[in-house]
């Protein structure tokens, strides 16, 4: 069980309704290495929020492997809104590359094709438009939808997890000429070191918070054999840190990755927050450290204090 010098929970606000949720928990803990945050979704149990709990173990106890570059690619997140507030997050992100969520809901085909057509005009022709539909689609619906959104967006770069299971993303890659990206395949397999997805999709999306630390990270990267893009948990900055690093100490990084997602959040718990600029964010050597102000500000309280408190405590004891 860990044991850390000082603990604080937080909850901050989004900007946009985001994974169902308003508001984003979780817990800031502090070892000789700095700080870790651990926040796993309400929805997830004590089981699996255990290798969230390990990240931010390593992050404030051992730090990570040495970086290979100094600065990671990123692509704006686009959340379920309106084409008017699509085109502003993209116009305004200095970012080349567009993640877009689709498939909000089930008759959601013409609300996505309408923001996809706005990203693509704050883009230009020459961006990349990728898009995330979180395993809610059969494989029918998925080949459907991707042919026409793929035509709405003028080229998709990608489409990240269209289903739920390895044989439908194998399926739906055989009748579409877009790439397919696994995400929830690889992280949420009972052994993420051992999911074959070399036949079910071209990009493996690493989440290197939900799979226990960098190192951990890496070598679930190198069991996928695929090109990597490296994706965010709507942590703050001081989670976010940990992707960054996993980000800049893979061998190989030939995508824009999903680490720009502080955008969605109204504040953060560090002053200097990494914020992209020029369409890329920087490789930290450190864990960044929260700011005692911005801790009191966004510090959580009341009945929700409580249950993140016992989660930590239930979720340390599996360690």
């Amino acid at each position: 069980m860990p044991v850390f010098d000082d603990v604080r929970f937080y909850a901050i606000p989004l900007t946009t309704r985001f994974r169902g949720i308003t508001v984003r928990e979780g817990a800031l803990v502090h070892g000789p290495n700095g700080w870790g945050e651990f926040c796993p979704f309400d929805d997830y149990d004590d089981a699996v929020s255990a290798p969230w709990l390990a990240t931010a173990v390593e992050q404030c106890t051992d730090g990570w492997p040495a970086p290979v570059r100094d600065r990671i690619p990123i692509n704006c997140t686009v959340p379920v809104v309106d084409p008017g507030r699509a085109h502003e997050i993209v116009a305004k992100s200095g970012c080349g590359t567009a993640k877009v969520k689709v498939a909000d809901h089930p008759d959601s085909l013409a609300e996505d094709i309408a923001r996809l057509e706005a990203v693509r005009d704050a883009l230009g022709p020459a961006g990349a438009i990728r898009i995330d539909a979180n395993a809610v689609w059969d494989v029918d619906t998925a080949v459907t939808h991707i042919r026409q959104l793929n035509r709405a967006a003028a080229g998709l770069e990608y489409v990240e997890q269209p289903c739920r299971t390895i044989d439908e993303l194998a399926a739906v890659r055989r009748r579409v000429d877009v790439r397919i990206a696994a995400d929830e395949s690889i992280r949420r397999a009972d052994d993420p070191l051992k999911v074959a997805v070399a036949g079910a999709a071209d990009i493996a999306v690493i989440k290197c918070t939900p799979l226990g630390g960098v190192r951990r990270a890496m070598r679930v990267a190198e069991a996928a054999g695929l090109p990597v893009v490296v994706s965010s948990a709507l942590e703050t900055s001081v989670g976010l840190a940990a992707q960054l690093a996993l980000a800049g100490a893979l061998p190989e990084l030939d995508f824009a990755c999903g680490l720009g997602t502080l955008s969605l959040l109204t504040g953060d718990v560090v002053r200097d927050s990494f914020r992209v600029v020029d369409g890329f964010l920087p490789v930290p050597t450190k864990p960044p450290t929260p700011d005692p102000e911005l801790l009191d500000r966004h510090a959580m309280t009341g009945d929700r204090l409580r249950w993140w408190q016992d989660r930590l405590a239930r979720v340390s004891r599996l360690s």
